[in-house]
């Protein structure tokens, strides 16, 4: 936790704000009983109304500058808590931009979630109230101390008996308590990762009739949740009355043998008021810091989470020397390229080598688990290769800044991803600056225009987080519009035609041809009508390369590719 604090270097001058108020509240609250003393042994019993109003005015004054300070250090805490909050998630949200999709996997996007809200909500609400009673309450303990000897040093050693007890039980609650958070924090994941499952999900869900098995499901993560939530609790609520019960045999010892020495003569009755006041003052917070005890475990539990974010180092990281592209643009070359996924007993793709220029549209077939995916996503360096090379314009991505890299790369994801916002704003997504005709432009290429034009608002009709008031072919002819107003050197289609009819696909390629002549274009199918007019059609199957060259040399090669078109033409297509 004390690590995190480093980032409170922006608001020193308002935290040594803080302490000097907290200071200045304390000391007002403990010169408070010994003018109420003054008043009572020098006033009330002499009956003296001059010295009362007089004493009196001077323990108002001092009341409201405790007041003051108590406002303000308050007010001054909660901007300097929030402020290192927003600094706080936005370093967790710009080290979570940087990561690979490694990273993602193994921490989770459900856990990462909860990290960015929950966690840092928990360590700034205990910021707040450390800047109120961290600082606030040791200062009034000892103080508090100081002045009670002052008064009587006999009956102080009632505090040599009652705080050695009340600290002994403040630690047992708090290691009983601290284990316990941890796992609270690890079960609000798992509420989490589940609720967010069905609500991607619940199309799926529906589907299969799972609706009662779900919520079960969510029942026990919830119970889980509350069951632990409620042993924490039972813990907290303990700890108020065995404080309280504490602060009344104080008040009731201090008050009997008071009485003896008053009665002795060796201590006057308003002294034994102030001192009333100083016990008062030190078991109040001690009782405050028994609660920071409660709350600092949650806070440094959820500290822990947020530095594993903030430590986990990315493995892909732009290099100190990067190097620039040659003058040749969209040019792609595969080396040997071999790459496994973290944890996998095989590589996903082996030894694939092949190349791509501009004007030429390179496809990438073959079945299921194949690595055609996998294959692109190297592109754009979404994960770093195990050996070979990969070259984009002559040098190797490992070698570019990620910036420079992406923004020669239209990609078009397997999964068509929008945002919300209007439908307009989803195509300018690809370019901050586009003009109203490119949009247009962008759109009708990607047989977009059509149904754009007849929604309600036209391109400025919302879409839904997510798309979902769009169809699946909406949604892909979508993002293929946000990646041609971008025009860039090469552009990427991972299987983005399969949810497009025959026409709308046929109509697309067409459109496409004319508009990305002068790029280099990988497009990853299933449909052999979609890659047969490729210049050039990649076979993978199991990771490898096996065949490579136009839809007839395939068809007399290369038996996979053979069977591929077998399956999905007829014998007369086919010839």
């Amino acid at each position: 936790m004390i690590k995190l604090f480093r980032l409170l270097k922006p608001y020193v001058w308002l935290v040594i704000f803080i302490v000097l108020l907290m200071f200045g509240q304390a000391m007002a609250e403990l010169y408070l009983p010994t003018l109420m003393s003054d008043v009572v042994n020098n006033g009330m019993m002499k009956g003296d109304s001059t010295y009362i109003l007089k004493y009196g005015a001077y323990m108002l004054i001092v009341a409201l500058g405790s007041s003051a300070c108590s406002i303000l250090g308050s007010f001054i805490s909660s901007i300097t808590a929030v402020g290192f909050g927003r600094d706080l998630r936005n370093k967790v949200f710009t080290r979570v931009e940087s990561y690979s999709l490694h990273e993602f996997d193994k921490i989770g996007t459900a856990s990462l979630i909860t990290r960015t809200t929950n966690d840092i909500t928990q360590i700034q609400t205990v910021l707040i109230m450390m800047f109120r009673f961290l600082i606030y309450a040791p200062i009034m303990c000892i103080g508090g101390i100081i002045m009670a000897l002052s008064k009587d040093k006999v009956l102080t050693i009632i505090f040599a008996i009652v705080l050695p007890m009340l600290l002994a039980t403040i630690g047992i609650l708090a290691g009983t308590v601290v284990p316990k958070f941890k796992a609270l924090q690890k079960k609000l994941d798992k509420v989490n990762l589940v609720l967010r499952e069905n609500l991607i999900g619940i199309r799926v869900i529906r589907a299969f009739n799972r609706l009662n098995v779900e919520k079960e499901r969510f029942l026990d993560a919830n119970k889980d949740l509350t069951d632990t939530s409620i042993k924490i609790n039972k813990i907290m609520a303990a700890m108020q009355p065995i404080m309280i019960v504490f602060m009344n045999v104080t008040s009731i010892a201090i008050i009997w043998f008071a009485g003896l020495r008053i009665n002795e003569n060796k201590m006057q009755i308003g002294d034994m008021m102030a001192f009333l006041q100083y016990a008062m003052q030190i078991m109040f917070s001690l009782i405050m810091v028994s609660i920071m005890y409660v709350m600092v475990p949650r806070a440094q539990a959820s500290a822990v989470r947020i530095n594993e974010v903030l430590d986990m180092l990315p493995e892909i990281n732009d290099p100190i020397h990067a190097k620039k592209a040659d003058q040749r643009k969209g040019y792609i070359e595969f080396r040997n390229v071999t790459f496994s996924y973290p944890g996998a007993e095989q590589p996903a793709i082996s030894n694939i080598s092949f190349s791509a220029s501009p004007g030429e549209t390179t496809a990438i077939i073959g079945g299921t688990g194949s690595g055609k995916s996998t294959l692109i996503s190297l592109v754009p360096r979404f994960y770093d290769i195990d050996s070979g090379n990969i070259l984009v314009d002559g040098v190797d991505v490992r070698e570019l800044t990620q910036k420079e890299l992406r923004a020669k790369i239209g990609f078009v994801p397997q999964s068509a991803v929008l945002f919300s916002g209007s439908a307009a704003d989803n195509i300018r997504y690809g370019k901050d600056d586009a003009t109203e005709e490119e949009i247009r432009h962008a759109a009708e290429v990607a047989q977009a225009g059509e149904f754009i034009a007849n929604m309600k608002d036209g391109y400025e009709s919302e879409i839904s987080q997510g798309g979902t008031n769009v169809s699946g072919g909406q949604k892909q002819r979508l993002s293929i519009a946000r990646a041609l107003i971008r025009r860039p050197e090469i552009y990427i289609f991972d299987d983005s035609f399969s949810a497009l009819d025959f026409k709308t696909d046929a109509k697309l390629r067409a459109a496409l041809k004319k508009e990305i002549q002068d790029s280099t274009v990988i497009i990853v199918a299933q449909r052999v009508s979609t890659v047969m007019d490729a210049d050039r059609i990649i076979v993978l199957d199991d990771g490898q390369i096996v065949g490579t060259g136009s839809h007839r040399e395939l068809l007399k090669t290369c038996e996979v590719y053979h069977e591929i078109v077998s399956s999905q033409l007829s014998e007369e297509e086919i010839a």
